[in-house]
């Protein structure tokens, strides 16, 4: 198991940005593909944003041109750092771990709110 620990949500005004943080208890450089999800009330969770350990990054259409996925190996911890939010984008976060396609670790997520 890989334990994730999220911060960094909040409150913001649209247009505003905010950085999640997502810190995991081993040695990211190992884990094949780590990411973001989020949750929106009465919807389905979806893929924000993935990365993956030879440095290839997916976004949803979404969040392309604002979010960016980013992965720091030395404090084995990953960041989405989301500008120009939308009140839209107003959901639980969730960072996930996979160290191969059948593992999937979840950390307890962080709420982001975004104000029209």
């Amino acid at each position: 198991q890989v334990r994730l620990v999220e911060s960094g949500g909040g409150f913001v005004h649209a247009g505003g940005s905010l950085r999640l943080s997502c810190a995991a208890s081993m040695t990211i450089s190992a884990i094949w593909s780590m990411g973001w999800y989020r949750q929106a009330p009465g919807e389905q969770r979806e893929m924000v944003a993935r990365s993956t350990s030879v440095g290839q990054a997916t976004y949803a259409d979404s969040v392309k041109g604002r979010f960016t996925i980013s992965r720091d190996d030395a404090r084995n911890t990953v960041y989405l750092q989301m500008n120009s939010l939308k009140p839209e984008d107003t959901a639980v976060y969730y960072c996930n771990a996979q160290r191969n396609p059948y593992d999937n670790n979840w950390g307890q997520g962080t709420q982001v709110t975004v104000s029209s």
